[in-house]
């Protein structure tokens, strides 16, 4: 099997060495079980979302999006 090395702070590394469901348990499978869900909150998905709701109240949504921007799941977080 072909491998590749790479680097990551010690902060990924801890996140990595925490996230293992046993010692013996590699960091690629760590990687490989991890699920990646599609990112949200996109420029896309703003301006599809702007262009759904053309009114008088754009700037208005555009300000809100801006201040409450919508939250990113993070597959890493055991919080």
């Amino acid at each position: 099997m072909a491998t590749k090395t790479i680097s990551v702070n010690l902060d990924a590394y801890d996140k990595l060495v925490s996230a293992r469901s046993t010692e013996r348990e590699s960091f690629s499978q760590v990687i490989c079980r991890a699920e990646w869900p599609p990112l949200k909150g996109t420029a896309g998905d703003m301006l599809r979302a702007i262009q759904q709701q053309r009114s008088t109240a754009d700037v208005e949504f555009l300000d809100e999006m801006k201040n409450n921007p919508p939250l990113l799941d993070d597959p890493w977080d055991r919080e």
